[in-house]
């Protein structure tokens, strides 16, 4: 394969690479992974009226409405017993619940960097072609540990929603945010990367 051939899936590879840190390490640091409301239906006018709304991350928990509306906490505070006024224990516990999500995307952080500072010296001794093989298990370690995280972060809040009481007169809505995606995001590039990282040695 030509050299402009060879120099483009460097480029492209560098820059996946880039991205998914990047990606990673927004959603990681930002706290917009799980949006969630719930209050109560006015039978008057089948209104409702918002008792509570959050946006939380890794770290920490941000209320924009009700009560503690403007108040941000760290996320080990719902692993205590002190006291924050939520309308009910399910949202608690899904806040306690996430929890145990935290350490996958922080290790996937680790290992994704690893693996764009081996790649990226692999680029400068292309001869050392052992440099890009080191980088793709740093690859594929990131993307696992990754994916445990997402689908352990679902699935504890799936498990809460579906034990919630089911009570007509309240309502309770949830989405992912933009912090998730960009989690998703970063595990498709690392992916995409991962080939691309072989490829430039295999030719």
């Amino acid at each position: 394969m030509s050299t402009f051939s060879t120099r483009a899936l460097t480029l492209l590879s560098s820059v996946f690479g880039a991205c998914g840190l990047l990606l990673v390490g927004v959603a990681v640091s930002t706290d917009y992974w799980l949006l969630m409301e719930e209050g109560i239906i006015l039978q008057q006018n089948q209104s409702m009226e918002v008792k509570m709304a959050l946006h939380s991350g890794m770290w920490r928990v941000c209320f924009v409405a009700g009560p503690e509306k403007g108040r941000c906490v760290a996320s080990e505070y719902f692993t205590t017993e002190a006291e924050i006024d939520i309308v009910t224990e399910n949202t608690a516990n899904i806040l306690k619940m996430v929890r145990t999500a935290t350490p996958f995307p922080m290790v996937s952080l680790l290992f994704v960097f690893t693996a764009f500072v081996i790649s990226n010296i692999g680029h400068i001794r292309p001869q050392r072609t052992i440099l890009a093989f080191i980088s793709g298990i740093f690859f594929i370690l990131s993307g696992l540990s990754l994916v445990v995280g997402l689908v352990l972060y679902i699935s504890s809040i799936n498990d809460e929603v579906m034990n919630r009481p089911r009570e007509p007169e309240h309502f309770f809505h949830y989405h992912y945010g933009w912090s998730f995606a960009f989690a998703a995001s970063s595990f498709l590039l690392k992916e995409v990367s991962l080939p691309l990282v072989f490829f430039r040695v295999v030719i």
